[in-house]
C-alpha cells in the first residue's frame, strides 16, 4: 500500500462516506477552470444567465448539457421556452458575463437594452455579437439531483463568431488563457 492509499484509509471510514458541505465543494471546485457561456431563451420567455456549468455531452446526436439551480429564473424561463441558446463568450467579454451575473438587473427585455444580439433563427433565443461561438438547442430531456437541474439540449444549429481567447473562470475571478509557447 503506498502512502497515498494509507492516507485515505485512515481518513475515511468505508461504512461511513464522509460529507463534503457545499462551502468546501465550493472552494475546491474554484480550482477547475472552466469556459463562460451566457445561456439564453427568447420569444415571450426573454431571459439570460451567464454559466459555466456547461459541457458537450454528444457529437451523436450532437448535445450539450447545461446545470440551472432551482431557484434562478432560468431555471422557469428554459423549461417555459423548450429551446435555448448558448453564446461561448470570448476573453473581451468579461462585462458581459457580469451583466448577466447580476442578480439585481432588470429582467426582462430590458436586460439587453444596452447589449447588441440578433435573435437565433431555430430557437429566437439571444445570439450575442462578438462571442465566440454559439449553439442553438432544443430541450431534450431535464434532471433533477440535489439543488440544480440538468438540462440537456439537442443543438440544432451552431455557428463561429470572431477568432480569439476565451473567458475563463477559475478562482472565483474570470481570467484570460496566456499564450502558450509552441
Amino acid at each position: 500500500m503506498n502512502s497515498a492509499s494509507a492516507e485515505l484509509d485512515s481518513s475515511a471510514s468505508p461504512s461511513v462516506p464522509r460529507r463534503v458541505g457545499p462551502d468546501r465543494l465550493r472552494e475546491v471546485m474554484s480550482r477547475f477552470a472552466t469556459g463562460v457561456t451566457v445561456i439564453t431563451v427568447g420569444r415571450e420567455h426573454l431571459h439570460a444567465m451567464t454559466a459555466n456549468a456547461f459541457s458537450s455531452l454528444s457529437l451523436e446526436p450532437p448535445s450539450v448539457l447545461c446545470s440551472v439551480g432551482h431557484g434562478a429564473v432560468m431555471h422557469q424561463a428554459l423549461t417555459s421556452a423548450g429551446r435555448f441558446a448558448v453564446n461561448i463568450l470570448g476573453a473581451e467579454q468579461e462585462p458581459l458575463a457580469r451583466h448577466f451575473a447580476d442578480k439585481n438587473r432588470t429582467l426582462g427585455a430590458a436586460q439587453f437594452d444596452d447589449v447588441e444580439w440578433s435573435p437565433g433563427e431555430h430557437t429566437g433565443a439571444p445570439l450575442l455579437a462578438g462571442s465566440l461561438a454559439w449553439l442553438e438547442c432544443e430541450l431534450t430531456a431535464a434532471h433533477a439531483f440535489g439543488d440544480h437541474t440538468i438540462f440537456i439540449g439537442t443543438v440544432l444549429e451552431a455557428g463561429r463568431g470572431g477568432d480569439g481567447r476565451g473567458l475563463l473562470f477559475v478562482n472565483g475571478a474570470f481570467g484570460r488563457p496566456e499564450l502558450s509557447a509552441r
